[in-house]
């Protein structure tokens, strides 16, 4: 293992996460590589391990923070003070035993986020869906207005570190200034921009001063049980702001959001943001041009014209200017910069085109997230009056919610032609849950409301049937967030597709 780095200045109480050389298992992932970065850039001796290597851990290793693969006890530093576990890492891994066993302390990855958080000025991105796309916008308008944030999003951006300004590599962190550098908030701890995730309650470990709500919905009911369980976690999250003589401020949805439920009794500042003419932050959104507007009495209206399409991106940007605004950013450079933002990779991505058929990635793998993008990419441009197709390639995500949202999925293809179904991804959930469900309960339910479905595995087989099915004119959108993404590469790469 590489040799540790130097130790760093900062006292042990002066660290964010109660430790000066803190050790990371599952650095690799998008949230722990980033919080990795923060954990560094404040002059903790950071080191990690993985499972295996990855484009990730060489940017690391590039940046000075040694990353490990072997996963013995005795690779597990014996100077290390502090264990921080990905989400994923299962508790009898080995260097977690061994942490345990040396009396250390031990984090979640959200809680060491929210450690993280509290010695900033936190801003936390909440709801069912759109967190990672708003993070970004959010990311990039702050930095264009000269805010210079930090960033932990759970996706890549090659916007994100420098703007939309300046394209840089792709990634899913940026490290910003220790403290705000102007505007309202000028002189406070800097920046903390984060996704608020609401699985497994992570999301009450984090500690914002700002923060949003863009929607609430049944989901990881494997977890909650129940829609009512879900609203009280949002309620509970929303209670974690400071009151609004603290700076306390929370932007909820007008609609979708539960937001009378989620916001009673707060103490922060409350402000609505939808489409709704009785919202406080009221949008508009025209598909044909894609022009956003925003109304707000305090700051006055502002426009832009997206580089996304789709309603549910309009909201997404929308919801990012509120924020920008809440932080300081000037309302004209903040704008100026959602309307250059070009979009987050496996968001709706264009992939390219092979033989006339155009290939698109997204993470959708939530009956709304799915109807929302397929409509979107109907609108913005639709196959049909050029005799072609849109064809949906869609991996459900876990048995658990595919069984919990079964009725709910089978009406979100509406606006697909064709849908290709592989296994379902099995994460996290048990073996029993497993033969609850399968992804011919999803063709037989989508066959049922008339929609042309088939179920087939593996992946191969997929881009095998694609290359027989596709024809110039059809669009093709590849859905899931599990490893889904290989059938979109994978008919592309066959063809030599072209961008």
């Amino acid at each position: 293992m590489t040799a540790p780095g130097p130790t760093p200045s900062l006292r042990p109480d002066e660290s964010p996460v109660g430790g000066v050389r803190p050790y990371m298992l599952g650095v690799g992932g998008c949230g722990m590589s980033g919080l990795a970065r923060v954990l560094a850039a404040r002059g903790l001796c950071v080191r990690g391990s993985d499972s295996t290597p990855s484009d990730i851990t060489d940017a690391l290793r590039a940046s000075g923070i040694p990353v490990g693969f072997e996963e013995s006890p005795d690779t597990l530093p014996e100077d290390a003070d502090v264990l921080i576990a990905s989400a994923a890492i299962d508790p009898d891994h080995p260097q977690a035993l061994e942490a345990t066993r040396r009396g250390l302390t031990v984090h979640a990855y959200a809680e060491a986020l929210g450690l993280c958080m509290g010695a900033h000025t936190g801003v936390a991105i909440a709801g069912t869906h759109g967190k990672s796309t708003t993070t970004a916008m959010l990311g990039c308008a702050l930095t264009d207005a000269g805010l210079d944030p930090t960033v932990i999003v759970g996706a890549t951006c090659s916007q994100l570190s420098k703007g939309t300004g300046e394209p840089g590599a792709a990634v899913g962190f940026r490290v910003g200034a220790a403290r705000v550098p102007e505007g309202p908030l000028a002189d406070r701890p800097g920046l903390l921009l984060a996704e608020a995730c609401e699985f497994n309650r992570s999301f009450h470990n984090l500690r914002p001063v700002i923060a949003s709500i863009a929607s609430v919905e049944a989901d990881h009911l494997d977890i909650y049980g129940s829609l009512d369980a879900v609203i009280e976690a949002f309620a509970e999250f929303a209670r974690l702001i400071p009151g609004e003589d603290q700076g306390g401020r929370l932007i909820i949805a007008h609609e979708g959001a539960h937001r009378r439920e989620i916001t009673a009794g707060l103490a922060c500042r409350v402000e609505t943001i939808g489409f709704n003419p009785s919202a406080d932050w009221v949008v508009s959104y025209d598909p044909g041009t894609r022009e956003v507007r925003v109304r707000v009495p305090e700051v006055g209206e502002r426009s832009w014209t997206m580089r996304m399409p789709g309603e549910h991106n309009a909201f997404n940007s929308a919801l990012a200017f509120a924020l920008a605004c809440c932080c300081g950013a000037d309302p004209d450079r903040a704008a100026a910069s959602l309307g250059a933002f070009r979009g987050l990779d496996r968001r709706m991505q264009l992939l390219g085109q092979r033989d006339g058929v155009r290939v698109y990635d997204d993470y959708g793998h939530h009956p709304t997230e799915i109807e929302a993008t397929l409509r979107a990419l109907r609108q913005a441009e639709d196959p049909a009056p050029n005799g072609g197709r849109l064809i949906c390639v869609f991996q459900p995500h876990q048995h658990s919610r595919t069984r919990f949202l079964l009725e709910e999925f089978a009406t979100s293809f509406e606006h697909a032609d064709i849908v290709i179904v592989p296994h379902i991804y099995f994460v996290r959930d048990s073996q029993a849950e497993k033969h609850k469900v399968s992804s011919a309960d999803l063709v037989d339910r989508l066959r049922a409301r008339g929609v042309r479905a088939m179920h087939l595995y593996p992946f191969e087989a997929i881009v095998e049937q694609l290359e027989n099915l596709c024809r110039p004119g059809d669009l093709l959108v590849v859905m899931g967030a599990g490893p889904v993404w290989k059938v979109g590469r994978g008919y592309l790469g066959r063809g030599g597709g072209d961008a």
